[in-house]
């Protein structure tokens, strides 16, 4: 996840850069924002993929026969 992070700290550093020489309003300024919010899109997809386990799946993974942790087939 840090490269992501480091080619987002990248990307907005040439963003910077284009749009203090080539102006705000120029197509260039333009596509070198677009770059960092395709990254940073990225990123919460990356991190939206990575499941949390709830504290119920944790406490059964450190206690498998307990009761609440059961499963029953039909």
């Amino acid at each position: 996840m840090s490269n992501i992070q480091d080619q987002i700290q990248e990307e907005l550093k040439q963003a910077r850069e284009v749009c203090s020489t080539e102006g705000a309003t120029s197509g260039d300024c333009a596509a070198a924002w677009d770059a960092v919010e395709e990254l940073q899109a990225e990123a919460s997809h990356q991190q939206q993929g990575e499941k949390k386990k709830t504290s119920l799946e944790q406490y059964c993974d450190d206690n498998p026969d307990a009761a609440e942790c059961r499963v029953y087939d039909d």
